[in-house]
């Protein structure tokens, strides 16, 4: 089996052999994006599964027979009207369009065996180019203060540096929701992504959607980004933003939590990491949401993250309760004390009510889980 892992940042485990087995057996999920498949060397692994254990969809897509996974790329782009970096994903419909894709890219970046190169481009050429291949154009945690479209990417409006009419979708990212992306108006026609950015084996399902297909292909995923034939997203399930790494504004000096000023008003620093929540606030126009009806968007614990829950444990309620999806979203209380303990299994049943309290994260830090425990 191939074994070269291809993302600086991520955990050397992460090989498409791993992500097929981890996201059926562990995650419970039928469809997973792989970002890193433009890449040579990951082009190779899924030709020699391909030669065995998997077959490529009419449709698009690869399946193990449990799973589909598509294959796309996340790509570092750098255009000259952008303010900053902003990360892209790009999908393709099968093996030879994201070949075709890799062959093309690779005139653009220094280093094509590592994943989410810069890439030095004008955004609307590589729109373009993905539409020509067929292939899905979503830009990527939108929010985030670095490397995203919203971050630092524009000032306003993403029709600063896109053409709006080849966007199929907009990702979210962690330390945003529906109800704050939605009073930006321009982002009305997208259907808003959930997805967990995933650098290691576990974190991968830490958000997610569910979404009402035929079957899990390319195709069909196509046709619920655009809301076509009956198929959608009908729900997202996501962190909490107040979990996520960037929803507060701090100050890098000092750690205060601020409103955003050019300095901090308790040292006086220059450091400052616009939050999420500010950042959406001075981008909107109308502080409303917008009149497209969405899905419902229902705040998420991760597992790992409950206190008290640690890697045995888990593993062990994996392996008598199925997978996670089945542990957050239908096990009875009965079934988690059996196989934990009374406090996991209360607190994992809070977790599915949303009844828990929050310490907001920012600044690059994660938020935390402040679960009070039943008397």
């Amino acid at each position: 089996m191939y074994d070269h892992p291809v993302k600086i940042s991520a955990s050397n485990n992460l090989t498409i052999s791993n992500i097929f087995e981890y996201v059926r057996e562990k995650k419970g999920l039928d469809l997973v994006g792989v970002i890193d498949a433009h890449v040579p060397e990951v082009i190779e692994e899924i030709e020699l599964l391909l030669q065995n254990e998997c077959i490529e969809l009419d449709e698009g897509g690869i399946s193990n027979g449990s799973v589909t996974m598509l294959l796309g790329s996340e790509i570092e782009l750098y255009d000259q009207n952008c303010s900053g970096p902003i990360h892209v994903l790009c999908f393709m419909p099968t093996l030879q369009k994201i070949k075709d894709f890799s062959n093309w890219y690779k005139q653009f970046v220094k280093n094509p065996t590592l994943s989410s190169q810069r890439m030095y481009v004008q955004s609307k050429e590589l729109q373009k180019k993905v539409k020509e291949l067929g292939g899905l154009f979503i830009p990527a945690h939108v929010f985030t203060p670095f490397k995203s479209l919203y971050g630092k990417g524009v000032r306003k409006s993403l029709t600063e540096v896109f053409d709006p009419q080849l966007i199929d979708g907009i990702e979210l990212g962690l330390s945003s929701d529906t109800s704050m992306a939605d009073i930006i108006h321009e982002l009305e026609p997208y259907t808003f992504l959930t997805n967990s950015d995933a650098h290691s084996l576990e974190k991968i399902g830490r958000e997610y959607q569910e979404i009402r297909l035929k079957g899990p292909t390319f195709k069909e995923f196509q046709l619920a980004l655009k809301e076509l034939e009956g198929r959608s997203v009908i729900a997202n399930f996501g962190m909490n933003p107040l979990l996520g790494k960037y929803y507060n504004t701090i100050c890098r000096g000092c750690n205060a939590r601020v409103d955003y000023a050019e300095y901090c008003p308790s040292c006086g620093s220059k450091k400052m990491i616009k939050g999420v929540s500010e950042r959406i606030k001075e981008v909107s126009q109308h502080h409303e949401s917008s009149k497209r009806k969405r899905p419902p968007y229902i705040h998420q614990v991760p597992l790992e993250y409950i206190p008290g829950l640690g890697p045995k444990t888990l593993e062990k309620l994996r392996d008598v309760l199925y997978h996670d999806m089945y542990i957050i979203h239908e096990a009875t209380i009965e079934e988690l004390t059996k196989n934990s303990n009374k406090l996991i299994a209360e607190r994992i049943i809070q977790l599915r009510k949303g009844e828990l309290d929050i310490s907001p994260g920012g600044g690059g830090t994660y938020g935390s889980v402040l679960l009070k425990d039943k008397n």
